[in-house]
């Protein structure tokens, strides 16, 4: 039987199932007719305890920046600046900082000098020197009821170039005009070189620029190569290249750039004849004709088969066909120049005029 002392659910189940149990004759009527059939009752139990069913709702345990939680609670951390750049062995300083209240603690998790976690609404990493070159520093904080939350921050540690020269490759002689070579650019001990920008320069004109895709975050030396076909006008240029950081808005005002040297070209070419080959000068004027060449060429006037020299005072009986040969180091050429002498204003007339007036200026002065 049941004891006194039970609790009352128990008790009452107790007494249900002893008056199941007991031999007693149950009556059982004949079934009604289908028009006095009521509906059925639900039965209705007694509510159970509700701390006997209670589940604990699962809790996240994570919520990053990059995402939200299954109840789109996101992560209202904030760092500042957005994007740290420094140079290897300065100091740096970052702050973090949450935007609303529910986070208990907040701290940075990081390899170099992590600050103590606070329960304030900010904490700042502070680092006095900056020495490693791939660092990672995540600020987190812990919720209440989502678990922790976190944002990293972005970090370039940069160094710039020890040297940067300026070469050819493999020729350190003169260039022959029309063939093609290759200018190369070495970068010495610069990081992160991905970030890097080589521009080629002649003279003052751009040439090129070029990039590196070696993602290497320590110090590295890279070489870079531009070819280029150089003419005559080369000779005598200077090339050079210069490198750049480039660090984004967040880096120096003024990027860190370093220049090479000047490497002057030397271009071998010609003969190359100057002037038309249809040449006209009036009387009294020299009879100039350039022929270029590097080196200069060994140069050879004929007129009707004989050698002449050029005229310093041309005249009508200067005109005619000239023929010029040059000769130089990467050949001999052959030009032909068809000479037209007019009459006018030339040196010996400008010199009569001159006479003339002078002997009028005298008269008049008598």
């Amino acid at each position: 039987m049941c004891a006194s002392g039970w609790p009352t659910p128990l008790l009452l189940f107790c007494l249900i199932g002893s008056a199941n149990s007991s031999p007693v004759s149950i009556h059982t009527p004949a079934p009604p007719l289908p028009s006095q059939i009521s509906p059925p009752f639900p039965t209705i139990l007694p509510p159970l305890p509700s701390h006997s069913l209670s589940i604990p709702t699962p809790i996240p345990s994570h919520i990053s920046s990059s995402g939200e939680s299954p109840e789109n609670v996101s992560c209202p951390l904030m760092v500042s600046p957005s994007t740290l750049v420094v140079r290897f062995g300065d100091p740096v300083t970052a702050n973090c900082s949450v935007q609303r209240k529910g986070f208990p603690l907040l701290g940075w998790e990081v390899s170099l000098a992590p600050p103590q976690a606070t329960e304030n609404l900010y904490v700042v990493w502070s680092v006095d020197r900056m020495t490693e070159w791939s660092i990672k520093p995540m600020c987190y904080a812990l919720t209440e009821k989502e678990g922790q939350c976190d944002i990293g921050l972005p970090v370039i540690v940069y160094k710039p170039p020890d040297n940067v020269s300026i070469s050819f490759v493999n020729d350190s002689g003169p260039m022959l005009e029309g063939h093609q070579y290759t200018l190369q650019c070495t970068v010495q001990d610069v990081a992160p070189v991905e970030n890097l920008t080589v521009t080629f320069y002649r003279g003052q004109t751009a040439l090129g620029q070029l990039q590196s895709n070696n993602t290497e975050k320590t110090p590295v030396n890279e070489t870079f190569t531009l070819n280029i076909i150089p003419s005559n006008d080369d000779n005598g240029v200077q090339y050079w290249c210069e490198a750049t950081l480039e660090l984004g808005p967040e880096g120096p005002q003024h990027p860190p750039v370093v220049m090479s040297q000047n490497l002057t070209a030397t271009v071998l070419f010609g003969p190359q004849l100057v002037c038309p080959t249809k040449l006209k000068v009036r009387e009294g004027e020299s009879l100039n004709c350039e022929v270029r060449g590097n080196p200069q060429p060994f140069i050879t006037w004929f007129r009707d088969g004989q050698a002449v020299a050029l005229p310093t005072h041309s005249r009508r009986k200067h005109a005619g066909i000239y023929t010029v040969l040059a000769k130089g180091l990467l050949g001999q050429k052959n030009f032909t120049v068809e000479v037209d002498v007019l009459a006018g204003s030339g040196t010996a007339n400008s010199c009569n005029r001159h006479v003339l007036l002078a002997v009028l200026l005298i008269q008049m002065i008598n």
